[in-house]
């Protein structure tokens, strides 16, 4: 299959040989939306972009990356159109706000009435994030292209099973597109490869990490490391996702 413009990330992916292809494929996505938002293309003062980071608004995690990625003026900026949106929103739910009606044997089972509108206001907030938003789309097409390269690339669907697997949350969402995407035989012979891929490299980070610890007793002071010297981390991949080890990523002045 002729590699296409949409087929480079999964395919630069799966050839970097990384504990999960689609960890890697979000780092660099999550990298990209962060350059996007307060690099130097000051995106950040685009009056379209800034209306949908207003609404929207950031999650916790991606707060503190922005913060670690600098640019102290572009987060500046978003913070304050932000809490205008915020105040905004606040002023309708106070006016909208009824004392809730719990009665007293409900209080003693410590049992909720009617649901609390400011309550529910608040988690919509905290849950809310242009980032993991716009990720959620690009990772949605990404998990699409897998299937369409797994059932017509043959040099693909070899990279895929010489690949070190996946983590358990990219391997979740795979077994769950798969049963969407793929036709009964397909299925008959994908979820084997993809168990056998998991069963192998759970393995081999078990025997990554296992070896490590031997490492710390004297006796094997002067052995080889062999593949254990980053287990830590790897092995932390393989089971939530993500790069425990990564440095900050920073803006590029």
């Amino acid at each position: 299959m002729k590699e296409k413009l949409y087929t480079i990330p999964l395919n630069d992916a799966f050839h970097a040989q990384d504990e999960c292809p689609f960890c890697y494929i979000e780092k660099n996505v999550e990298q990209n939306l962060l350059d996007f938002i307060l690099g130097s293309g000051s995106s950040y003062m685009q009056s379209d972009i800034r209306a949908m980071t207003d609404k929207a608004g950031f999650c916790r995690l991606h707060y503190k990356k922005m913060f670690d990625y600098g640019n102290a003026l572009g987060n500046g900026w978003i913070l304050k159109t932000h809490y205008e949106q915020i105040s905004k929103e606040f002023e309708i739910k106070k006016k909208q706000f009824s004392l809730p009606k719990i009665s007293f044997a409900d209080k003693i089972k410590k049992k909720n009435g009617l649901p609390n509108s400011m309550a529910l206001w608040a988690k919509e907030k905290q849950e809310s994030c242009y980032i993991c938003n716009e990720f959620k789309t690009t990772y949605s097409r990404y998990l699409d292209t897998f299937f369409v390269m797994y059932k017509t690339d043959p040099a693909f669907k070899e990279l895929f099973l010489n690949s070190k697997g996946f983590c358990l949350t990219h391997f979740g969402d795979l077994c769950e597109m798969a049963d969407l995407k793929l036709n009964e035989k397909e299925l008959g012979e994908f979820y084997p490869a993809l168990f056998h891929l998991t069963e192998v490299n759970l393995a081999r980070l078990h025997e990554d990490v296992s070896w490590l610890i031997e490492k710390f007793d004297y006796r094997n002071n002067s052995a080889d490391w062999k593949d254990s010297k980053d287990a830590i981390q790897r092995g932390m991949q393989k089971l939530k996702g993500g790069y425990p080890a990564d440095l900050v990523y920073k803006m590029n002045k």
